[in-house]
């Protein structure tokens, strides 16, 4: 394993062995406190341009599942395509792994997808850091080759655009009893499956593309990475959208931030985000609380909300907003991510509530 260094924008340092593809990279630096799950963090589309700490400290140790897709082309185990994460950093990598379902090691998928992954880092100390100074931006150098080092971006750059779909694409079609729109700003794989065992007809679109025009009977927005305030072009057609009241919406993560723009809301950037699969919400007007699975670094403002609107969850951590309803309409949004995948799945009902709306 060659030796490399995490160097932080505030100068911190820490050394640790490649076990992954080996080369430089550079990202927002942000870390998840889930115990499992980094087949389903790795292949989410919302890590794109990050690089993903680990705070739990055995990583690797059940492998990776096979990269199958079924009869309606999602993948099986999955949550998109490929691994959008720019690198994955672990305390203690597991070189040996055992699972029913794996086929291969976490360095192996790594490698072949050409993804660096590093071990021996202190991810604790780590992550003291990003919570004392907020996520920062961080590059992954090689130390046999200390200046070969990409520059990191993130702020500003529309990374919703790389990730989502390029063209329409239909899913149980003709088959459905009524079809769903899905604004795809980098779904997870389990949101459509969530949606398609309750027999719709799902019609993904492209994060910027007008779909006023189709014929459906619901609009869902999906979860996606980034900064909302890039996809200006999602907001305006879900505000035109929204001319016909009587038409269910619901919004998912980066879906409940686009909903809340589009009714006159602002969104602001966390400190350090939620990521995690422990994060505790409250439904607001009842002692109704919930285990739920998050992975987003900007936030809607509450006090920026409407007349017409009202909070639907509240985080018990920090306060921060959780979901937003409309008060007449049949508008509605969760910034977790009901569908897990991987997490708790508490809250799946709210895909329950959404056909029974349409």
């Amino acid at each position: 394993m060659r030796n490399v260094t995490l160097i932080l924008d505030d100068g911190s340092r820490f050394h640790g062995k490649s076990f992954g593809y080996e080369k430089p990279v550079a990202g927002e630096v942000v870390f998840n406190t889930a115990m499992t799950g980094y087949p389903e963090s790795l292949t989410d589309p919302s890590y794109a341009g990050q690089l993903m700490a680990l705070t739990y400290p055995l990583v690797g140790n059940y492998g990776v599942p096979p990269f199958t897709f079924g009869a309606d082309g999602l993948p099986v185990f999955m949550e998109s395509e490929k691994i959008h994460a720019e690198a994955i950093i672990v305390s203690d990598y597991s070189e040996k792994y055992s699972h029913w379902n794996a086929v291969e090691s976490l360095a192996d998928w790594l490698k072949r997808e050409q993804v660096p992954g590093i071990t021996g880092i202190d991810t604790r100390e780590l992550t003291k850091v990003l919570r004392e100074h907020g996520v920062m931006m961080g590059r992954i150098v090689f130390d046999d080759e200390p200046d070969n080092a990409p520059e990191a971006q993130y702020t500003g750059v529309n990374y919703v655009d790389k990730v989502s779909c390029k063209e329409v694409i239909r899913y149980n079609e003709g088959n459905g009893r009524k079809k769903v729109v899905l604004v795809d700003c980098g779904v997870k794989t389990n949101i459509i499956r969530c949606l398609l065992k309750r027999g719709v007809e799902v019609i993904r679109v492209p994060w910027d593309y007008d779909f006023n025009g189709l014929d459906f009977d619901a609009l869902f927005i999906s979860n996606g990475p980034g900064d909302p305030d890039t996809c200006d072009a999602a907001v305006q057609n879900i505000r035109k959208a929204m001319q016909n009241e009587k038409l269910p919406i619901f919004g998912i993560c980066m879906g409940n931030q686009l909903l809340s723009k589009a009714g006159g809301a602002k969104i602001y950037k966390l400190k350090y985000g939620h990521r995690s699969h422990n994060q505790p919400v409250r439904m607001v007007g009842t002692e109704r609380c919930f285990i739920t699975s998050q992975n987003h670094g900007y936030a809607v403002d509450n006090n920026t909300l409407g007349d017409d609107w009202e909070p639907l969850f509240i985080n018990m951590n920090d306060g921060s907003n959780e979901g937003i309803r409309h008060k007449c309409n049949p508008w509605f949004s969760a910034q977790f991510h009901p569908e897990a995948a991987s997490g708790p799945t508490d809250t799946e009902f709210l895909f329950d509530e959404f056909i029974k709306l349409i």
